[in-house]
This record gives C-alpha cells, structure tokens and sequence, in this order.
C-alpha cells in the first residue's frame, strides 16, 4: 500500500499538470470536491475541469500537513498554494484543504475534499474587521 505522503506528491503532481486521466485513476468514483465558494462538482467534471473550464496551474504545493490515519481513511489538512488561472481570471493562491483519503484495492484514493479561502491571501475575502 502507497504511504499518504506519496499518494498526496502523485495527486498535487496531477493537479499542477492538469492530467484529468492521472486524476481518474486516483479519485474514488463517488469522489466530491468542494470549492472555496461552496460549489460541489462530481469525479466526472472534477476530471475535466482543465478542458471544460480551462484551469491551468503554473505552480500548485501542500504543506502545513497534518494527517490522521484511521484503519483503511486519511484526513489530510493543509495549505494548497497555487498560481494559476480558470476561465482567464486568477485562481486563489492559498486555500485551507481538508482531503479524505481511503484505501481501495491496496491504493490510497482521493474520496473528497472541501477547500475553504484563507482570508487575506491574494484572492481572498479580506480578514474580518479589516480596514478597507
């Protein structure tokens, strides 16, 4: 069985590439993903989003990992940093992710995950009670 870290580097490598055949192969198929402004898309568009709405990264990293192994799940939180654009407008370079992680067939897959914005990274809401 692959170890989380290097499940996490195979599927951050996929996500930066926007290798959606790479991605099939490493979500679950009733995979979930939630943005940062609480959209939920499926495995199917999940994969195509390079194509369909024409996300590409110049750079995409995790860290502040902290992972929780349970028996056969993961809960992976950490910090996704990325520079890129979707649809031609900039994507949020930080975001807080929770990804769920489950073994099926010996292989850690991706079974969700939920980003949340950071507030006052580039792309952000601005923190709370900040000056405007």
């Amino acid at each position: 069985m692959n170890d989380v870290d290097t499940f996490l580097s195979e599927w951050s490598n996929a996500e930066r590439n926007g290798d959606g055949t790479a991605l099939d192969a490493l979500l679950t198929d009733d995979f979930l993903g939630v943005g940062p402004l609480g959209f939920v898309l499926p495995k199917s568009i999940w994969v195509q989003r390079f194509d369909q709405f024409g996300l590409a990264y110049e750079t995409f990293e995790l860290d502040e990992l902290q992972t929780r192994v349970h028996g056969d799940a993961a809960l992976v939180t950490a910090r996704q940093t990325a520079r890129g654009t979707a649809g031609g407008q900039p994507v949020p370079e930080a975001v807080r992710a929770t990804l769920t992680l489950v073994v099926e067939g010996g292989s850690w897959r991706l079974a969700g995950i939920h980003m949340s914005f950071i507030a006052g990274t580039p792309g952000a809401p601005p923190l709370p009670g900040a000056a405007e």
